[in-house]
């Protein structure tokens, strides 16, 4: 927990992370193991580490259930994960982000998104541009 002054009063400030997957541990690559065996390595390593770093744990529940859950709560969003896949980067039909659309994050990157799409200069978004114009 960190302290900062202001005035004379002190403000603390507790920070923390949350891990959900290890894919490298001592050099060694985790990424052919399992979700699930991957999980129960960091829960490991986690449980000897310094305070402010947690395991965010994993839920074997119902999408749908879960997101609406995470959705009431105000949370971002979620990510589904097959425990029985190994890890990929990149898209995977076993690696699942849900977002909910009314988190202020979530809106706020769709905007940043599409302002960057609006300044790409293809012929189609030309033709985009001129046409909300007229």
């Amino acid at each position: 927990m960190a302290a900062r002054r202001k005035g004379r009063a002190a403000i603390f400030i507790s920070s923390h992370r949350q891990y959900s997957d290890l894919i490298e541990l001592d050099a060694g690559d985790l990424r052919r193991d399992p979700l699930e065996v991957r999980k129960a390595v960091l829960a490991d390593v986690i449980a000897r580490a310094a305070p402010g770093i947690r395991l965010n744990e994993h839920l074997e529940e119902d999408g749908p259930i879960v997101f609406r859950h995470a959705c009431k709560l105000g949370l971002k969003g979620i990510v589904s994960k097959c425990k029985h896949s190994s890890y990929r980067s990149g898209r995977s039909p076993d690696w699942i982000k849900s977002k909910n659309p009314a988190c202020a994050a979530v809106v706020r990157e769709a905007e940043e998104d599409l302002g960057a799409l609006a300044r790409v200069d293809t012929p189609f978004m030309k033709s985009m541009r001129h046409a909300s114009l007229a």
